[in-house]
């Protein structure tokens, strides 16, 4: 029926325009990337970075927590091919050769071998500086505060939003003693909202690990195989240093605990530290993504590597592609709704 309408106003002496035959392409809102932390995982960020890249989507403003920090800032700074490699390079070797054991520290590990590899890329780089907007999540020891890095020199930034509490040694910004930014905001979509990203989308690496956090009701230390009230061994040994050069050395596999010092199925030191971080990490990332939720959820299929898999890091950056190939449709969705 609209087409006997007459374009010519009849009486008014107005020429009404036809609609034009070319398709209107508004402007495509801000797009942010929120990239999560998760340790050795967060290589995955890499195939993400990649596949958007590939499919056309320009990113505009990236936050990143302890990896994704990492990841972005290299990914920002142009820098993303020389951490690729550097990360596809990496063996149980290599890994163990970067952890500089501190003693009497506040950290296991003092971090300035890892801090020289990434000076080297990104040497006198600020934030403020960059080609985009970017942001690094830290967590202030005491006050507990969420710090968000927005200037400053890069590396320093990246260090304080990675140095995992007992495992890297916190780094000083402004007078303030910070330490892993997934403590307080594991997967930052609202720093990435707070730089102007009208359309955020956010990499959780820990959203695969479904089926946790539940309640288990009536259960009490009456089975047998339980742990007695008193405990049955008491070790002893080189101090803290020496069983945590141990720890990290088993982990790797270049030594084995005795069986002797071992309890049936009793998890390691290094399981205990780093479940206990990824359960504290997994109930924040559910609060807050519940409250601040993004517009396009990213989550690679990472349960089967482990915070310390670094030397897996080709496989993560593939289980990160596979998961953004599969969001491409989504993200496209969203930013045609949100135009």
């Amino acid at each position: 029926m609209f087409q006997t309408l007459p374009w010519r106003g009849q009486g008014s002496g107005r020429e009404l325009v036809p609609p034009s035959e070319e398709p209107i392409n508004p402007p495509r809102p801000i797009l942010g990337l929120a990239l999560g932390g998760g340790a050795a995982r967060g290589f995955a960020h890499i195939g993400v970075i990649r596949v958007l890249h590939e499919a056309g989507y320009d990113v505009d403003v990236i936050a990143g927590t302890s990896i994704g920090a990492v990841v972005g800032g290299c990914y920002i700074a142009g820098r993303l091919d020389e951490l690729e490699a550097s990360a596809r390079s990496l063996t149980k070797r290599r890994v163990l050769n970067l952890l500089d054991f501190n003693i009497g520290g506040s950290g296991l590990i003092a971090g300035a071998k890892v801090a020289r590899q990434l000076q080297s890329g990104l040497d006198g780089i600020q934030i403020e500086d960059m080609r985009l907007p970017f942001l690094a999540v830290a967590t202030e020891i005491g006050p507990g505060h969420e710090i968000w890095l927005t200037k400053g020199n890069l590396v320093t930034a990246l260090r304080a939003s990675y140095a995992l509490p007992g495992i890297f040694e916190p780094v000083r910004i402004g007078g303030r003693w910070l330490m892993d930014g997934a403590l307080v905001n594991p997967v930052p979509v609202s720093a990435a909202r707070a730089l102007g990203a009208r359309a955020v989308l956010a990499v959780n690496l820990n959203g695969e690990l479904t089926g946790r956090g539940g309640v288990i009701h009536a259960v009490g230390a009456d089975s047998e195989g339980d742990d007695p009230p008193v405990p049955r061994r008491r070790i002893s040994g080189t101090g803290a240093l020496g069983a945590a050069t141990s720890m990290v050395r088993r982990r790797f596999g270049f030594t084995t605990a005795p069986a002797s010092r071992r309890l049936p199925n009793m998890p390691g030191i290094h399981t205990v530290m780093m479940e206990a971080f990824n359960i504290t990490q997994d109930r924040i990332s559910r609060s807050r993504l519940a409250g601040d939720p993004p517009d396009v959820s990213i989550l690679p299929r990472l349960g089967r590597i482990t915070p310390f898999d670094f030397h897996r890091a080709a496989e993560s950056i593939e289980l990160g592609a596979e998961a953004t190939v599969k969001s491409l449709d989504a993200i496209k969705e969203t930013l045609e709704a949100l135009a």
